[in-house]
């Protein structure tokens, strides 16, 4: 991984504003979707596809690239955005999401879309892909790196948790999870909902590294996955505290935005506040 100079930094800023609006222009486009947890993500999509991940937009079945599995297959708009705009497919596909026959569906599919690495929807399953994974890739003694990307609303999900022991106790050190700690799910706040906290001291007990970050700073973030390479005997889990809705301040932190997407008045609306950030894509909804 390259250094992270001030130049770069910059570059990523300005990467993930252009991305955040890609998303609302897919959104919109396809009438339906989730905008809150999306737009938070951008910024730790930005980073691995633009900095962390050892990957090949051109070649995406390389074998010996980072894996990344998205857990909470709905947020994967971002995803798609972040990927188009790294070279995978063409950026004007993006407006095919939720379409019949698109390979852009609402949750992931592994086999329409080469290094999505997984196909997710029921929340709770992509810690143990993941770990299946880091394990045979330690068997077969491949070095490539493999992350989890999960929501904390899925840590009410049990199998989650076996997940989680499986990991701890094969001291998978070439496995990271990152949870997108917004505090947010479909139907109110994490803690009013089902409780998960203390979430750190859950994992430590599991016998994972934990670390906390802060999910739209890039140096701080890069930094903890630079930190989870230097693990050598647990697995490790970086919290991330996110913004739901980020860069949209009316509908920041407000749960309702989980799982609706915006109306083309509200996406011309949050386009032109996403371009006083910076950057600028075509847009329909001038």
């Amino acid at each position: 991984m390259a250094h992270l100079h001030d130049d770069k930094i910059k570059f990523l800023e300005e990467t993930a504003n252009i991305i955040r609006q890609s998303l609302i222009e897919e959104l919109v486009s396809a009438g339906s979707g989730h905008t809150a947890g999306p737009l938070g993500m951008a910024d730790i999509f930005t980073a691995f596809y633009f900095h962390i991940l050892n990957h090949d937009p051109k070649n995406p079945l390389w074998e010996e690239r980072d894996r990344l599995v998205l857990s909470n297959g709905h947020i994967v708009p971002i995803r798609y955005a972040a990927m188009a705009h790294a070279g995978y497919f063409p950026v004007e596909e993006l407006k095919t999401l939720r379409k019949f026959g698109s390979r852009l569906q609402g949750h992931p599919e592994r086999m329409r879309l080469p290094a999505v690495e997984s196909t997710s929807g029921p929340l709770g399953s992509g810690l143990g892909q993941a770990a299946g994974i880091a394990y045979g890739a330690r068997m077969d003694g491949k070095k490539f790196r493999t992350y989890c990307l999960l929501s904390d609303g899925e840590h009410d999900a049990g199998n989650l948790w076996e997940s989680a022991m499986f990991a701890g106790k094969n001291k998978l050190s070439n496995l990271t999870a990152v949870i997108d700690r917004n505090n947010i799910q479909i139907n109110g706040m994490t803690e009013d909902v089902m409780p998960i906290e203390p979430l750190a001291d859950k994992y430590r007990a599991f016998n994972w590294h934990v670390i906390e970050a802060n999910g739209h700073d890039f140096e701080q973030f890069v930094s903890a996955i630079e930190e989870a390479k230097a693990i050598y005997e647990k697995p490790t889990v970086i919290i991330a505290h996110t913004i739901p809705g980020k860069g949209i301040k009316e509908i920041e932190f407000d749960y309702l935005w989980h799982g609706k997407p915006p109306k083309p008045d509200e996406a011309k609306k949050f386009l032109a506040e996403l371009r006083t950030l910076g950057g600028k894509i075509k847009s329909e909804h001038e």
